[in-house]
């Protein structure tokens, strides 16, 4: 795009790039950043909305969508990123990956075509340089060194390594056996494996960050920026099947694998499993960073031609016309299609550009299962006849029973991660919103599939890879020193008046016995950090809960006013991963609370307007949508007349006595008012009546400004609700003067000893003595 500046963030691993990134996206008003895989892209969500609130952020994946109405910012895979997003700001993560032989074209075309409209960054390895010299000479390029230290620590038994290790393997059955060896030795393990879904890998690494367990056995998918507290990297084999071929470690794949070891300015050290052993030569390349340079990028044509299935397999053939561009051969889509062309059937029903488009979509489908290539052919076949037939949707009862034998939490390590793989596929296809006649419905059902599947599979591994008895699993104190850990049951049978406290008591001796990794709490859990909008409420009062009317914590000061801190409820039963888990939903509900109530004056506010009714939404925003017109007298005085209809139109009132915003004062945004008056101010902070309620006394330890945060600005010896203040002082305008003090009364739902004190405080006037009654 032309105007967009590009940069090349390059360099080893723990430099900061992808922390640089997401601040520097943050910078600009919008932005998409792009990653290399789903995990690390929740991780990256996970950390923006901690901070602006889930409305203003986007989650995009090839299986989850998570989208408000207005995001600002975008977080995706690399494959999921949208086109045609007009954002200031793009970034792609691990752009090395464009040499990679299956998924390399995708980096590849982001490479040459995604741009923000104010700046681009592309960030990766420092062998890309040459790369991104040839392909984009105007490029800046900016190099940083790593934050810590990486030394090669030779050759060692299992037995020997230090805590905090992480152990990789390249294949399910070295991972499987690499663990049930740390199981016995040395208390068990945590396992990641590139075919776990994401809340089995979470479950799995919170019980490894929070000191449940001090080893991580995972495979090369550990490599690619997810962040873990790992000291040391063991290698239990340097051979890899590739999908194609079993071949040895690339240098470069060697030192990101390794560079997980030590992260920010804590020094790692990576080394080997005997008897595998390392050459001092590569370990030495590994300890400073230099591989040799990519030289070639894979590529494939973006530019399809649809008019038929023929023409559509030979564009996806074109030659690239540049030496450092190589044809990308071995895609699974462009095979499926070419399979699938060769059928009559489906190639009848392929007739025009819209039918073969659809055929592309449909053949662009995953094989998560990684079956026979067939059987992957056979389902995309059965779909694609599904679409085009006259209903030009998947038939529900066909989905229905595929789907309903996939949900079974019964079986074996193995069994369930190929039950996983299979639901993928049906939440992929849920997600292409005209596929399905109600996407929202097949989304939530396939998740929940998922979901239980997931739970049930984290329950074998802890069954399987860590030691039963508790033993030898320790879990560190905040001081670091290990401590015996008390097991969930225990810990709930210690707590009598948790819910779940009888039950537990009921279940410890059995739980204890068979090594049980209580799930309920691991269920629940992940209920809330995936709750959809509506399900986590906040009371007048600043209390969070859960929609099983479960206290979560509350909001306390933070900051400012608009920027509310959370404490969590001592939720003892839970361990440490998962609490760090829940406190960061939290926090991001405080700020979608924010973002929520300032709505009508951030999302719906006027643009082009001057800098008087800026500074007056300014001060809005500030008064949580509430300020006395004297206190922006200035502003208000300066507004020209085409602002206050703008302001007007975005339903702002510009009073005499008040300004304020309508929406701002029903009910749901007053307890919202309250909610962070109260985290803001504690006991001294007034609380918003009923909506019914026109005036309140105010409180004596409370500031006038906090009464009008909550939508009754102070006049005379009463907060009023900011509304009933203009419709008095129209009133009062009216009759010429104060009307009887019982009249007011009325209008004021006050006493009248006092309502005639505050309707001349409304209009501006001395209190009333009782000779007379003043006039305006």
């Amino acid at each position: 795009m032309i105007g967009s500046a590009v940069t090349a963030v390059l360099g080893p691993t723990n430099t900061g790039k992808t922390h640089r990134a997401v601040e520097h996206m943050l910078e600009h008003a919008s932005g998409m950043i792009g990653l290399p895989l789903r995990l690390l892209a929740r991780e990256v969500y996970d950390r923006i909305t901690s901070r602006l609130g889930e409305a203003r952020v986007a989650l995009v994946t090839g299986e989850e969508k998570r989208i408000p109405r207005r995001p600002d910012y975008w977080v995706c895979t690399v494959e999921a990123m949208p086109k045609g997003l007009d954002v200031e700001f793009v970034a792609v993560d691990e752009i090395q990956l464009a040499a990679h032989p299956q998924r390399g074209h995708v980096f590849t075309e982001r490479l040459q075509h995604a741009r923000g409209t104010k700046e681009t960054w592309f960030m990766g390895a420092a062998s890309m340089q040459p790369m991104i010299t040839e392909l984009l000479p105007a490029a800046r390029i900016q190099t940083f060194p790593r934050l810590s230290r990486l030394a090669f620590a030779g050759a060692d038994k299992l037995a020997r390594l230090p805590q905090r290790s992480a152990i990789v393997a390249f294949s399910m059955q070295e991972v499987y056996e690499v663990a049930e060896r740390l199981r016995a030795s040395r208390g068990g393990a945590a396992v990641v494996l590139g075919a776990l879904s994401p809340r089995t890998r979470n479950a799995q690494v919170a019980m490894f960050q929070s000191g449940e367990v001090e080893y991580i056995v995972a495979t090369d998918a550990i490599g690619m920026g997810l962040n873990l507290d790992v000291k040391h990297v063991a290698f239990a084999a340097l051979r890899k099947f590739d999908g194609r071929d079993v071949r040895d470690l690339e240098a470069a794949e060697i030192g990101q694998i390794a560079g997980r070891a030590g992260r920010y300015t804590s020094d790692g050290s990576f080394g080997t499993l005997l008897p595998v052993t390392l050459p001092q030569g590569l370990a030495s390349a590994v300890e400073a960073h230099r591989f040799p340079a990519v030289r070639r990028l894979v590529w494939r044509n973006a530019d399809l031609d649809t008019s038929s299935v023929e023409a559509l397999l030979s564009s996806l053939k074109r030659s690239p016309g540049r030496r450092s561009l190589v044809l990308q051969e071995s895609a699974e889509d462009a095979a499926a299609l070419a399979r699938l062309g060769q059928d009559p059937a489906i190639r009848a029903r392929a007739q025009g550009r819209e039918a073969v488009e659809l055929l592309w979509e449909v053949c662009r489908i995953p094989d998560y299962r990684k079956l026979l290539f067939e059987s992957h052919c056979a389902l995309l076949a059965e779909i694609f006849t599904h679409l085009t037939g006259t209903r030009a949707f998947l038939d529900e009862a066909w989905m229905g029973e595929r789907v309903e034998e996939i949900d079974d939490p019964a079986g074996d390590i193995d069994t369930l991660i190929a039950r996983i793989s299979a639901i993928r596929t049906w939440t992929y296809v849920s997600h292409q919103g005209r596929w399905v006649k109600d996407p929202a419905a097949w989304q939530e059902r396939t998740a929940a599939i998922e979901d239980r599947l997931s739970d049930a599979l984290h329950e074998r591994l802890v069954q399987r890879f860590v030691e039963k008895s508790g033993g030898k699993t320790k879990a560190r104190a905040p001081g670091g020193a290990p401590k015996k850990a008390l097991t969930t049951a225990e810990k709930r049978v210690l707590d009598k008046a948790n819910p779940f406290g009888k039950l537990a008591a009921l279940r410890a001796p059995v739980a204890r016995e068979a090594g049980e990794a209580s799930s309920d709490e691991a269920r629940w859990v992940e209920a809330v950090v995936s709750a959809r909008h509506g399900s986590i409420v906040v009371d007048a009062s600043g209390r969070i809960t859960f929609e099983d009317g479960r206290e979560l914590g509350r909001l306390v000061r933070g900051s400012s006013l608009l920027l509310p801190d959370v404490k969590l409820a001592p939720l003892e039963e839970l361990g440490a991963g998962a609490r760090a888990r829940i406190t960061r939903r939290l926090v991001a509900f405080a700020r979608d609370l924010v973002e929520e109530l300032c709505a009508p004056l951030r999302a719906q506010a006027p643009r082009g307007i001057g800098a008087a009714a800026r500074g007056l939404l300014y001060q809005l925003e500030q008064g949580l949508g509430t300020a006395k017109a004297e206190d922006a007298a200035a502003q208000i005085a300066e507004l020209a007349p085409e602002d206050r209809d703008k302001l007007a139109a975005a339903g702002i009132v510009v009073g005499a006595r008040v300004v304020y915003v309508p929406a701002m004062l029903k009910g749901p945004a007053l307890t919202k008012r309250s909610a962070l008056v109260a985290a803001f101010a504690g006991e001294k902070g007034p609380r918003a009546p009923l909506p019914s309620v026109v005036s309140m006394p105010i409180t004596r330890l409370g500031a006038p400004e906090l009464h009008a945060a909550v939508g009754y600005p102070v006049f005379g010896p009463r907060a009023v609700r900011a509304d009933v203040v203009e419709k008095v002082f129209a009133a009062i305008e009216a009759e010429g003067g104060l009307p009887p003090a019982g009249k007011l009364a009325g209008w004021l739902g006050c006493p009248a000893k006092e309502a005639a004190k505050v309707g001349a405080s409304i209009a501006g006037l001395q209190p009333p003595c009782e000779a007379g009654r003043p006039h305006l």
